[in-house]
């Protein structure tokens, strides 16, 4: 009767959807990786420029589509800073994100805990070290801890099950600073004015600030959780 009922729930609708996910998702993953050389600042500049008055459309989405991937943010954010400055920069590069942290979110539900974190690899542990049984403190301190990209974060929190609300409130707040900090470098290296300094300082110092923070509060309720 188990083995049936096993044989039945593996070939239920949701589990032909979540293998189905998982599949486009890992071929896409590869396919980008190997195939897709995100252009240098310049280069993407350039391109988006191409596009007249639209191209603040195709940079959010060009920034959506790599916050699903494994490559670095980091690229889109210096052009939107040199392109748009830091106010609209922040702005463009910040929704894109957004938009890309949402949809990642809502794939690894889809896929499902177990296939996602195959997929996610050696980012697996530290994911699940600050996202099991997270809220929004954890949450916060995940999206603002350095060397923690935000591709393994947002795959994370949907095959953890992380609340969406908890989800998306850390990632509107603590994707704040990380993204006014690179933005302010690209806005910075094309026009050195104190009003540009101020913020890239000011973004960074805020930066380390909130991941002490966030990190000290997650730790102590972690260690009275533990005890």
């Amino acid at each position: 009767m188990s083995l049936d009922k096993d044989r039945t729930d593996a070939f239920s609708p949701r589990s032909m959807v979540s293998l189905l996910t998982l599949v486009l998702a890992i071929g896409t993953l590869i396919w980008v990786n190997f195939n897709v050389n995100i252009p240098e600042p310049v280069v993407l500049r350039e391109m988006i420029q191409s596009y007249g008055w639209a191209g603040w459309l195709v940079f959010i989405g060009i920034t959506a589509l790599i916050a699903i991937t494994p490559i670095p943010v980091t690229i889109p954010a210096l052009v939107a800073g040199s392109l748009y400055g830091v106010i609209a920069g922040s702005l463009f590069s910040y929704t894109g994100v957004l938009i890309g942290s949402w949809l990642a979110y809502w794939l690894a539900r889809l896929t499902g805990r177990d296939l996602t974190f195959k997929l996610l690899g050696r980012h697996g542990p530290t994911v699940k070290k600050y996202l099991g049984n997270a809220g929004f403190i954890s949450m916060c301190t995940a999206r603002l801890m350095p060397g923690l990209p935000y591709w393994p974060v947002n795959y994370g929190a949907g095959a953890l099950g992380v609340n969406q609300s908890a989800f998306l409130a850390a990632t509107v707040i603590a994707s704040i600073p990380g993204q006014i900090s690179l933005v302010s470098i690209g806005a910075f290296a094309v026009n050195q004015s104190l009003f540009n300094g101020t913020v890239l300082v000011t973004a960074w110092i805020l930066v380390l600030i909130s991941t002490w923070i966030s990190y000290q509060y997650w730790r102590n309720t972690r260690n009275k959780r533990d005890e």
